[in-house]
């Protein structure tokens, strides 16, 4: 068992990485469906720029983008859960407490899962840890 343990300990960070940059690809896909109209049922029309919508069409597609990279991962986070707790508790929670029933159940789990990552950071494959391989220690 504790052969078991170390080799699963090992993909820790790697597997916190995929987990990483899955949740920023798929949160890509909703800025994108707002500022673009990506995958859009067709007649939809998209938000003002400038609107709630279209300002969490920009967090969606652009924090996505550095979620995916590993990129300044912990701040970004912190934004997008943020964003993902507003948008449950200002659209999903008053059309019910349970979030089937108020079809909340992806703002919550995005909201945990960046929450999450303000904890753990990026990982192994993130440019985050590049970066700060390569920075000069200090003493």
């Amino acid at each position: 068992m504790e052969n078991t343990n170390t080799v699963l300990s090992s993909w820790e960070s790697r597997l916190l990485s995929i987990l990483r940059i899955i949740a920023g690809f798929m949160f890509i896909q909703h800025g994108a469906n707002k500022l673009f109209g990506f995958l859009a049922a067709e007649g939809a029309v998209r938000p003002p720029l400038l609107s709630m919508s279209g300002i969490a069409g920009i967090l969606e597609f652009f924090g996505g983008l550095l979620i995916v990279l590993g990129l300044f991962t912990r701040p970004v986070a912190f934004i997008l859960s943020g964003q993902m707790a507003v948008a449950y508790f200002m659209v999903h929670a008053p059309s019910g407490f349970w979030t089937y029933q108020n079809k909340g159940e992806l703002a919550v789990l995005y909201c945990f899962i960046f929450l999450y990552l303000i904890a753990a950071g990026g990982g192994t494959w993130s440019l985050d840890q590049m970066l700060r391989a390569k920075s000069p220690k200090t003493t």
